[in-house]
């Protein structure tokens, strides 16, 4: 599946992610935020934030193995909260704006976010609608030309640094399935509130704020697509979100393994090396063939999505699997290292905390076992 040419863009994003992200992770972990537009502007740069997007607004037009080659690099970095912005930026943001927006749209913001010039947003959560989609409240009401926004979105990655926001909203329809639209809203609009940055228990270095629409009024062409189909422009959005979640915590999770092994073999206790124990050494081997059973799903749903194939079930399976192995995995390999892995400057901590968010975000593991349940058709013939 892979080429030449995927390997150049790994070594390229490690290269970049060696020179530019590692060196200062612990600094915008203690600070709570990293240089949004500086960073992306070197992935930009480097051609890193369009590889699936049309050349004619400045991205490389490649398959999606393409983009998992990128992804699954990016779990080099000694954080995971840098990778979750970046994916916002690439695979959640701007998919239905590439796929449906009209040639203006694609033109004033699109081109800009692969060319690291500006920072998106995607708005879907609110206090009362996360996994739930079809129950978010924000509404956008047409009023002649304009669209006038009035809400709250909630926990939203990039929210204090962003430009603009792919924002899912209420206009009206006749179903909860029918009555929502995807529109780009610049977020220097007036009347957008910001300021809240959300203290989190992981991900600290990426920026996550609350965000209130007062009133926000927008030019009607900014609206992706057809008005009505913004549910089911996300829904399309999820399955290319979902792929990267699952690619983007592979390495992350190999380098929690590979230093733990390293760990186990320095640390005695009771006079011999702590994966001298069996119960260790059949853990570690349990676990690396768990983690290779997730790689091996990634890849396979990624060559599902290029060959055109409907890729709802396995992508879900993808990030189900991915994101409930990274918590058995950092947990696991955290107690191997006793006190040592509690602290907070040990690789394994920093994953602990900051992979726990992928059971969550991007639709919770319960939501993804409904779709897998309702692809499997698991239900009664009665």
């Amino acid at each position: 599946m892979f080429t030449h040419e995927h390997d150049e863009i790994r070594r390229t994003t490690e290269r970049f992610i060696e020179e530019q992200v590692n060196p200062q992770v612990r600094s915008w972990e203690n600070a709570g935020i990293f240089p949004a537009h500086e960073l992306f502007k070197g992935l930009g740069d480097l051609g890193l934030l369009g590889i699936t997007k049309p050349e004619e607004y400045g991205g490389l037009g490649l398959d999606y193995s393409y983009q998992l080659a990128f992804a699954e690099s990016l779990g080099r970095m000694t954080c995971g909260g840098i990778p979750m912005a970046v994916g916002v930026q690439t695979d959640m943001a701007t998919p239905a704006l590439a796929r449906y927006g009209s040639d203006e749209l694609k033109r004033d913001f699109l081109a800009p976010a692969i060319a690291g010039d500006q920072v998106a947003c995607i708005g879907v959560s609110e206090p009362g609608a996360g996994s739930d989609v079809a129950g978010i409240t924000t509404t956008a009401r047409r009023e002649g030309d304009d669209y006038v926004i009035n809400g709250q979105k909630m926990w939203i990655t990039n929210g204090t640094q962003g430009d603009w926001i792919c924002l899912l909203c209420v206009t009206g329809g006749e179903s909860k399935h029918s009555d929502k639209s995807l529109i780009v809203v610049p977020l220097d609009a007036p009347g957008v509130n910001r300021e809240t940055r959300l203290d989190k228990l992981g991900q600290r270095s990426s920026d996550t704020a609350i965000i209130f629409f007062d009133d926000v009024r927008v030019p009607a062409r900014y609206l992706i697509g057809e008005a009505g189909q913004g549910f089911v422009y996300q829904m399309q959005q999820f399955q290319e979100e979902r792929l990267f979640l699952a690619a983007s915590i592979l390495e992350a999770m190999q380098r929690v393994f590979d230093d733990t092994v390293t760990y186990t073999r320095e640390r005695r206790a009771f006079g011999q090396s702590v994966i001298d124990n069996q119960y260790v050494q059949f853990t570690l081997a349990e676990l690396a063939t768990e983690l290779e059973a997730a790689r091996a799903l990634t890849y396979q749903a990624t060559a599902d999505l290029v060959a055109g194939r409907d890729v709802t079930r396995n992508a879900s399976m993808a990030k189900l699997k991915t994101s409930r192995l990274a918590r058995q995995l950092t947990d696991t390999c955290l107690q191997f290292w006793g006190g040592q892995g509690y602290m907070a400057e040990s690789t394994t901590a920093q994953f602990y905390r900051d992979l726990r968010l992928h059971s969550i975000g991007g639709g919770a593991d319960e939501i993804m076992l409904q779709i897998i349940a309702k692809r499997l058709d698991l239900h009664s013939t009665a």
